[in-house]
């Protein structure tokens, strides 16, 4: 069990963890707890009822948070010729083909937060699919990183999408924002986020959706929120 600091000690006297909270409550306990030394995530963690063993219980999507991340995301286009100025001129941080695959593949380079690419140019991405599938990176037409439309793509991502997406646990963890955005706008960005998740529900799913739903920052104790509440 790893050893917990004075701070994460103090901050878990400062409610009941084993208390379920409504949203507005669970905001303020997290940004009432000691700070850190730099602008520590905010982050949540929601465990569903489905199986995602199944192809028919997958649960995946985007959404754009009403206040943003916090986090100036840098975003890699593949695209040529007319579509790579047009990324450029969207705000693309690097934009090329061929040349940054290679750049990935031989110098294991990745100052990078997300990969967008044309549909033409998944020939090119799907030969690094081993270097950018665990890191999360790799397009996929779901998340709306495969698209023609890349103005609207960068847009949306630099806005402040999130994309969410179940693990092996069955449990979705995302961000929705940095502690110093305050209670309100944390809980504004949550919002949006459960809205989505909740939308995204599986048909085949059977029983309890949302199981558990915590938030926490970086540094601190998770604060449990009510499913019941969320619909």
């Amino acid at each position: 069990m790893p050893k917990r600091g004075k701070n994460y000690k103090a901050d878990l006297a400062k409610f009941d963890k084993a208390a379920l909270h409504d949203v507005q409550d669970a905001m303020q306990i997290l940004t009432g707890f000691a700070s850190a030394k730099f602008d520590e995530t905010v982050e949540v963690s929601v465990k569903l009822g489905v199986d995602g063993r199944h192809a028919d219980q997958q649960v995946r999507g985007t959404v754009v948070l009403p206040n943003g991340t916090g986090k100036d995301v840098r975003v890699l286009v593949f695209a040529k010729g007319p579509k790579a100025e047009e990324a450029e001129k969207a705000g693309a941080d690097f934009v090329g083909a061929e040349e940054l695959a290679q750049k990935i593949q031989t110098e294991n380079w990745f100052d990078f937060d997300v990969v967008v690419a044309t549909p033409d140019m998944m020939g090119v991405v799907g030969r690094l699919g081993r270097l950018l599938g665990p890191k999360g990176l790799m397009p996929n037409p779901k998340s709306g990183t495969v698209t023609m439309d890349l103005e609207k793509a960068l847009a949306d991502i630099k806005a402040g999408k999130v994309e969410y997406r179940l693990d092996k646990q069955n449990i979705v963890h995302t961000i929705i924002g940095k502690k110093s955005f305050g209670a309100e706008k944390l809980e504004q960005n949550f919002n949006a986020l459960m809205a989505a998740i909740i939308k995204a529900k599986p048909a085949s799913a059977k029983g309890q959706y949302l199981r558990t739903v915590v938030v926490s920052t970086t540094m601190s104790p998770g604060v449990k929120i009510n499913p019941a509440i969320l619909g």
